[in-house]
Order: structure tokens, then sequence, then C-alpha cells
């Protein structure tokens, strides 16, 4: 399917001013029979672990994006919008209330020293905060009741992506910090069961019509 995006890019003379983006909405999932790999990466689809979280990204802009680069800083899907929005000259277009993504664009054109513009990513499953990561580090905060989410666990998801080595007993000061991030989303986003304050609403469309379209 992406062949033959790119060569209907190609046949309207616009492959090399288009910027085209593949990529996938979650890991592999675990089901029966196995669909796909998550590789080195902990968990499965569905799930905050890196697994379920982390996915392939391929972009192509020629003359815009180097060639053969490579770029392991945090972003997320929610980045698109204001990306695409800083690309048109449409800042202005944005929704005036607080959204969730940045603009990746340093991070594209490979800009050097281009940092993510995201203080902390927080993994949330449904309405539920389990997890919030900052640098390279990742928190599983603890989900309260007994087993599994009873405890909290701290990774390195750079150097072990895999999440096989728990650091929260030897990193105090960086689970309390990574705590007090996970705070600050339970206030501006909720947690389980907890709707906070400043949780935007969604949109509406009074008396909405449907229309017919045509092709010509």
């Amino acid at each position: 399917s992406v062949g033959e995006i790119l060569k209907v890019l190609k046949s309207l003379d616009l492959d090399k001013s288009t910027l085209v983006v593949w990529t996938s909405d979650n890991g592999a999932p675990r089901r029966n029979p196995v669909q796909g790999s998550n590789g080195s990466l902990a968990g499965w689809g569905y799930t905050t672990a890196e697994g379920g979280m982390r996915v392939p990204c391929l972009m192509r802009w020629p003359g815009r994006i180097p060639n053969g680069t490579v770029c392991d800083q945090l972003a997320t899907m929610m980045d698109m919008l204001p990306t695409f929005a800083e690309m048109a000259n449409a800042k202005t277009q944005l929704p005036v209330q607080p959204i969730d993504g940045k603009n990746i664009l340093p991070l594209m054109l490979g800009h050097p020293g281009a940092q993510t513009p995201h203080q902390a990513f927080y993994y949330y499953r449904l309405d539920q905060l389990q997890a919030v990561r900052s640098g390279p580090w990742k928190l599983y905060v603890r989900l309260g009741g007994s087993g599994a989410g009873s405890q909290e666990r701290l990774y390195d998801v750079v150097k072990d992506p895999g999440e096989t080595m728990d650091h929260a007993d030897d990193s105090p000061a960086i689970v309390k910090r990574l705590n007090a991030l996970a705070d600050v989303a339970r206030q501006e986003l909720g947690d389980k069961g907890k709707i906070s304050a400043a949780r935007r609403k969604a949109g509406t469309v009074a008396e909405p019509k449907a229309q017919r379209l045509t092709r010509d």
C-alpha cells in the first residue's frame, strides 16, 4: 500500500515535496496464534509495557529530512497535530485549550542538539495512569491492591527496553521525582475513577447534518 501511495505521488510529480510518515498504533498483541513480535521490548500490545507503547516510525521528506538519519528522542503520535500546524504556518488554528502534543519538527529535520520537547510522558491504560517516563527513566506507579501493580518499579528504558532491571530500591530520588510528575498528570488529566476538573470536554456539533459527497 505504501508503494502504491509513493507511485501516485511520483506520477503527480509530488514525491520530492511531500512528507510521508509510516508508523503503527501499538505493539504486537499477545494472541493465539501470535501476531508479530516486539523484539527486545518488554510486554505486548494493549499494555503499558514498552512493547505495547513503542512503535516503528519512518519518515521520508526529500531535501528536508537527512537521508539515513535515526532519531532516538521521545516523541508520540499526539505530536503530529502541532507539528503539521507548524509546517503549514497554521499555529493560530490550533485549539485554544491545552493539547498534549508538541512540535517535533526540529527532531524530524535533524537539528543539532534537538531534544524531546516532553518533560514527561504518561502511560495510561484507558483512564488509569500506570506509568510515567522522564528522560530515560520509566516508573510504574502503585496501582493499589496486592500482587501485580502493588509495588513501584523503575527502569532505564533507554539501556533496558526489556524492563529487566528494577532500580526502584536503589534510586529513591528518581522515584520521588517521577511520582511528582505523576501527581501533575492526575491533577490535569485525572486517574481511574477520578475525573479532573481541568480535563477538556468532548467537542460537539449543534444540529449536525449529513452531506452528500460527489466526485468529478
